[in-house]
């Protein structure tokens, strides 16, 4: 088994244990962040790479409720933006030693802007310098973020909720019920997946899906080129039917993502169309019609805008199932290191003596 895997099944304990956190010990940090961001002027939610793709759950609750906020990922709003006067930084990084985020918390200083920062690494430089840090206990994952990720877009949407409405224990007690009814669900999911003649190495896949789901869009895209070495790509379901569409051909690879009330039959006419132009398409959603696929993932029932949570497993598992019908490595970086900690290339000086390059 791969490490990939053993990090994607432990998965549901590692929700529950950011649940118990957010709900239990953790309520009072997200509580006064929660009353910070509600007097800021200004709004930024940030990250990069995949703690980036943990933003969308959380920017859809605050879009949803009438509190927009400036979503743009770090290396931008590190090399292009000026913040303004009572401005709000919710900066989202599993190490929270990444090149931009430490960068972008010096730049946050010189603006006296409040930095909130949401990490996984309790020692970061993150961790140390926000003013306010809400740390999670979850276990570091191997190498591809895969409890990291989820934890940290769990706790992103927990202090959206605390600030338009409430991060209550009904809502956790709800989210813990979907999370133990996806973990009943995974070995069903892994065999579907055995064998199905959607996967196939070398072929490009992609990916589509709005709202908050647009985060695991974004994140098995991800999935695809750093766990399977695999391209992929990603784009809301809406911006595909405006020209991209050209592109499908007998035999394409599509996954889409369907809300549970919005944009659905308008995603399940866009996946009825596909199969006719002769792709092949999975679904992934809750109450999906059976048929309405190649390979249908049912998801277990999960309070409305939290989807994301738990609708970024069945990908997880087929990009770890891709990686090893492709015989690749998945638990290994070939170029990237596990932590980018600096702003130049691709290869740093020590990593590439290590592996030969010149």
């Amino acid at each position: 088994m791969t490490y990939f895997l053993q990090d994607i099944l432990r998965q549901p304990q590692e929700l529950e244990r950011a649940i118990s956190y957010l709900s239990g010990a953790g309520r009072h940090t997200l509580q006064t962040a929660a009353v910070t961001i509600r007097k800021a002027r200004h709004v930024y939610l940030t990250g990069i790479g995949s703690s980036w793709n943990a933003a969308f759950g959380a920017s859809a609750i605050f879009y949803g409720a009438g509190r927009p906020v400036y979503l743009q990922d770090a290396g931008e709003l590190l090399q292009f933006a000026t913040f303004p006067a009572e401005s709000v930084i919710i900066a989202i990084s599993r190490s929270g030693r990444t090149v931009e985020i430490v960068n972008l918390l010096a730049k946050a200083r010189e603006s006296e802007a409040t930095v909130i920062g949401i990490t996984n690494s309790a020692d970061s430089v993150l961790a140390q310098e926000a003013q306010i840090s809400i740390l999670l206990p979850t276990l570091r994952d191997h190498a591809v973020s895969v409890n990291t990720y989820s934890a940290l877009a769990l706790a992103a949407a927990a202090l959206a909720c605390a600030v338009v409405d409430s991060f209550d224990e009904k809502l956790a007690i709800s989210l813990s019920t979907s999370v133990a009814e996806t973990e009943r669900r995974i070995p069903n999911w892994q065999e579907q997946i055995a064998g199905n003649n959607w996967f196939a190495p070398g072929k490009l896949v992609h990916f589509l899906a709005r709202g908050g789901s647009l985060g695991s869009c974004y994140e098995a895209r991800l999935l695809w080129e750093e766990g399977a070495k695999s391209e992929a790509t990603a784009l809301g379901t809406a911006s595909f039917r405006h020209g991209p569409q050209e592109m499908v051909v007998k035999g394409s690879r599509f996954g889409i993502w369907v809300d549970r009330q919005r944009g659905r039959e308008q995603d399940l006419s866009v996946a009825r169309d596909l199969r006719r132009l002769g792709a092949s398409v999975v679904l992934i959603g809750q109450n999906l019609p059976p048929d309405s696929g190649d390979l249908v993932f049912q998801l277990p029932s999960i309070p409305a805008q939290w989807q994301f949570m738990i609708d970024i497993l069945p990908a997880q598992l087929a990009a770890e199932y891709l990686a090893r019908l492709s015989g690749v490595d998945c638990d290994s970086f070939r170029i990237c290191s596990y932590i980018v900690e600096d702003e130049f290339g691709l290869i740093g000086t020590e990593g590439a003596a290590q592996k030969g390059v010149k």
